[in-house]
């Protein structure tokens, strides 16, 4: 089976693309082609196409890719009933209820505020702990003196 698609050529970056039909069976980088039908330039948006050879394959039953047919729709070529247009992508958000700005506001709150109060405590302990260590470790010196006596 024929398919008509896109061959990709030129530099790293800056794809060019040859419209061709190929074998559906073998690779588009390949090289082996039945026929170039034209080029497209996805920076530009140029197309530039053989519409009567489009139309020979196409009635002769090549299988337009998805984006060929796109192309070929816009360049004019009537294209056979079998032929499925790619419809538009609904470009829809899939998990909007794990979004942040969807999250309830008082789940957020508490957090921030729990956060706050674990911090506070934190530093409180820091400020208190220089000024019990020393006291400890002298009412532990007298007790290790009366051990080490007995």
């Amino acid at each position: 089976m024929l398919a008509i698609r896109l061959q990709r050529t030129g530099r790293k970056g800056h794809a060019m693309f040859r419209v061709v039909v190929q074998d559906s069976r073998r690779t588009p980088t390949s090289g082996k082609i039945v026929a170039q039908l034209g080029t497209y330039d996805p920076h530009t948006k140029a197309v530039v196409l053989d519409n009567e050879k489009a139309g020979f394959y196409l009635t002769n039953g090549a299988q337009p890719s998805p984006r060929i047919a796109s192309l070929l729709k816009n360049e004019g070529v009537k294209l056979p009933k079998w032929v499925e247009e790619a419809g538009k992508k609904s470009g829809g958000i899939r998990n909007p209820e794990k979004l942040r700005r969807n999250q309830p506001k008082e789940a957020a709150a508490p957090k921030a505020e729990a956060a706050a109060e674990v911090s506070a405590e934190a530093s409180a302990e820091v400020a208190e702990a220089p000024a019990e260590a020393p006291a400890e470790t002298v009412a532990e010196a007298p007790a290790e003196e009366a051990d080490s006596e007995a």
